[in-house]
Parts: structure tokens; sequence; C-alpha cells
């Protein structure tokens, strides 16, 4: 092997190599173009080829929310881990480890309080990254929590939805928190406070037929699936072709099941608008309905029924 082999030819193609980072890029999951990530992250997950309003993880939905530094995560109640012992392929202890180790999530539901566009207000935020969205014990127990930290605040509580449904892990335990969290939505109106609904996609199941439907305020991200079943199910269950654009958001808008359909970079302002409406007050002031009584249902010492 000559000089030129051995020692030139690896110098040359040291030189000319760069190591390339394999997250530059993304697809579009509706029109499937490439999309550089630092293009997305100015768009806020928007794609910039079809407008497609992409997923969004908790920490950056919480971020373009609130008002810059303004919010605080809360510590969630703790719940039975696997009520029922759970296993299919894998035991349901560790799709948890894995699904909290790869989000660095406890639970598919995030609460945070601060203030939009100076207005206070209580956020959650469903985790679609976290199993899907799906709905159990402890989503349950935090929107619960979510719902008695406003009360406390006299806030509005506002909660981004995303969800594949009920967890089937939990069986009957999941659906029984359709109930339970459509008495903690009560518990605001009863306050008088508002409750905005932001739908963003998807939103289906148990989650669409209890507590994502039941805002003062419903809003939604364009072309959002929202809906109970999957467009797939029903056309295989009634045997017809759905109408173009069925269960997308400007199609619920339509038809009366939606207040607004809103981009997501005018997400915050449209908030803040709606909670000034609301609330009647000037922004920073914290909204001062009559509370109910702390011996009612729902304080600490009766605690909510759940069914």
């Amino acid at each position: 092997m000559s000089w030129l082999t051995k020692y030139v030819r690896p110098k040359i193609r040291g030189l000319l190599k760069r190591d390339v980072p394999d997250n530059l890029w993304t697809n579009c999951t509706s029109c499937h173009q490439m999309v550089l990530v630092k293009e997305l992250q100015r768009t806020l997950n928007v794609c910039p080829h079809c407008g497609f309003h992409m997923k969004v993880p908790v920490a950056e939905r919480l971020e373009w929310t609130f008002d810059a530094g303004s919010y605080t995560r809360i510590e969630l109640p703790k719940v039975a881990v696997d009520p029922l012992g759970f296993r299919d392929q894998k035991r349901y202890t560790d799709r948890l480890k894995d699904a909290r180790a790869k989000t660095g999530l406890d639970e598919s539901l995030a609460v945070a309080h601060g203030k939009i566009t100076g207005y206070p207000a209580v956020v959650a935020v469903m985790a679609y990254e976290f199993m899907a969205g799906t709905m159990g014990s402890a989503l349950g127990e935090a929107f619960v929590a979510a719902a008695r930290l406003a009360i406390l605040q006299r806030s509005p509580l506002v909660i981004f939805t995303a969800s594949g449904g009920a967890r089937m892990q939990e069986g009957l335990i999941s659906l029984m928190q359709m109930p339970r969290t459509t008495v903690a939505v009560q518990m605001l109106k009863d306050a008088g406070l508002p409750y905005i609904v932001v739908l963003t996609n998807p939103t289906t199941g148990g989650v669409s037929a209890s507590f994502a439907m039941l805002g003062d305020v419903q809003i939604a991200e364009p072309k959002a699936l929202i809906g109970f079943a999957g467009p797939r199910v029903i056309e295989d269950t009634v045997r017809e072709k759905l109408p173009e654009g069925f269960q997308r958001s400007e199609y619920l808008l339509e038809h009366g099941m939606l207040d607004m359909v809103v981009e997501r970079k005018n997400l915050r302002e449209t908030l803040g608008r709606v909670i000034g409406l609301l609330t009647a007050a000037p922004p920073g002031d914290v909204f001062t309905e009559t509370l109910p009584d702390p011996e009612e249902p729902g304080s600490e010492d009766n605690p909510l029924p759940v069914s």
C-alpha cells in the first residue's frame, strides 16, 4: 500500500466529510413534505407548505400560551399505578415507565397557573406524546385538581385537549373519569368561572364525549380531528361515504359545534380577549365572583363523586 493510499486519501476524506445531524428535518404529517425543524420552531409547529397544525409537546404549549416567564407548573395528586394488574404484550407498569422516560412527564395531563396577556388563568394541557393522551384515573385526578385550583384562585380554566380516548389498560376505571370530570366542570360553572376548551388534533373517544365538549367557549385549531369514533370506523358501521372534511374543525364550526377556529399564532391573544370578556376584569386582576361554600362537594373534606 502506497503512502498516497495509506495517509493522503484518509486525510482528504476526513477534510471533506461533515457530520450532519439526523434531526435537521421532519415530515409534515398531513402533506408529507420535508420541513426544517428550525422552520417548524419558528412557525409554532405549523407546516409552512400546507398550514397543517402538527402536534405540540406540553412544554412548548405552555410556553406559547402563557406570558413569558409568568407560569408555574403544579404537582398533581398520585393515584394507584396499575389498579387492574393489566397486561397485554407488555405490563401496564412497564408501558408507564417507558412513557415517563420518553416524555419526562408523569401522566397525560399537565397543569400550570400564570397569566395570559395579563389575565390570571389555570391551564391544563393534554400530552398526546404520553400514551396518545389517553384518559385514565391520573388524568381524572389531575383535571379535578386543575378545577379546584381555578376555584381557589378565582381564575378561568383553559384546557388544551389532544387524546385518543379512554385508556384500555384501566378499563371501567377509565370510563368513570367521564362523569368525574363532568362534575368538576359543573363546579366551575357553579362558581361562576369561565371554562374554555381548545380542541387540537386529535380529540376523540371518551375525552370528546365528556369535558372536551362542555366549554363555555369552544375553540379549535384548524383542521383538527374532533369526534368520538374515527371516520373509518363510522364508514364501516354506516356503510356510507362521509362528507368531505367530516369531523374536522371547520365542519364542526359550520354545524354549530364550535364557537371559533383559531390559528395557533393567534391563540394567546384570542384566549386573553375571551377571558377579558367573560370576566369583565382589567388585565392583572383576579376574577371575583362569589365562590361556593367550601363545605359543599368538591372540597378536600368532601371529594368529588365518581358517578
